[in-house]
């Protein structure tokens, strides 16, 4: 006999299909991402949520149908932060949405180079800037993780600018500032003062098509597309870096893995030195920085 569309489901058999059918949309990690679905719909974790299967809680009717709606928007690869409102990013949970792009863990290595070189500046109280912020998610993570530090934060997208602005009054970092300005004249009374300038820069060939739905369909093309060859803005980046840096600050552009030679040229023919680039945990290349002369 099949069961009342009132009746209480098994938690267990309502994340199966719920993994399966994302499985077969080819959602990357179906079951991880049915697990945080649950979990969102039941105001919990996904802890709690794995937990609550093994016991054979039930779902109750109405988070089934709630589930049901996030499982199908999911499947048709609407990204899995845009449906819960939340992306993970180092110690922070931010809150995104469309209309700024969702930080990916590949740029936490990114975030790890500009807090080192925060870390190692020889000033009290050294100053980092960054620029075109959209969630926020690099700069908020070098105000919460070097407290000592000034944190500035540039954006010009009005519709990024909301999330950016959201979250940085939900963290609260007191020694961190959001302007909304183009990046290229951003924070002119900073010039030659600051220890770190860090950037995730749109870094996306134009002809270029992103691979997976989610960035294709859902990320702003503002935070992709950089240019015939995907490295516009790294020009500009290169020259305000010059300008807002003192002599051994150091830059961070995060950029895709085939586009670190020729950011190192860039750079260094602007006059930065020992310009590097670095692997993220995936071994590919994902970040350079360099020195101000």
């Amino acid at each position: 006999m099949s069961e009342s569309p009132h009746s209480s489901a098994p938690l267990g058999a309502a994340l199966r299909g719920a993994a399966d059918t994302l499985a077969r949309a080819g959602v990357g990690d179906p079951l991880v991402d049915a697990e945080l679905l649950v979990a969102h719909v039941l105001g919990t974790s996904r802890g709690d949520v794995q937990a609550a299967a093994i016991r054979g809680d039930a779902l109750e009717p109405a988070a089934s149908a709630a589930l049901d709606e996030l499982v199908a928007r999911r499947a048709a690869r609407e990204p899995l932060q845009h449906l819960t409102g939340r992306a993970p990013f180092r110690h922070l949970e931010l809150r995104v949405g469309p209309g700024v792009f969702v930080p990916r863990p590949e740029t936490e290595i990114v975030a790890q180079l500009a807090i080192d070189a925060l870390r190692a500046a020889a000033s009290p109280s050294p100053i980092a800037v960054d620029l075109g912020a959209g969630s926020g998610a690099i700069a908020l993570a070098m105000a919460t993780e070097v407290p000592h530090a000034r944190v500035f934060a540039a954006e010009n997208s009005v519709d990024a600018f909301i999330w950016t602005k959201e979250n940085f009054a939900e963290v609260g970092a007191d020694n961190a500032q959001l302007a909304f300005i183009d990046l290229e004249h951003a924070f002119a009374e900073l010039d030659g003062t600051v220890s770190v300038v860090a950037s995730n820069p749109p870094y996306v060939p134009d002809a270029a098509i992103p691979r997976d739905p989610e960035v294709r369909f859902f990320d702003p093309p503002a935070a992709l597309y950089g240019g015939d060859d995907g490295l516009d803005v790294v020009r500009v980046l290169s020259g305000v870096g010059l300008r807002l840096a003192h002599p051994g600050g150091v830059i961070v552009i995060e950029h895709g893995e085939w586009q670190g030679a020729e950011i190192r040229r860039i750079l260094t023919a602007d006059g930065w030195r020992a310009a590097s680039t670095h692997p993220d945990l995936t071994m590919r290349d994902r970040a350079t920085t360099a020195l101000h002369p």
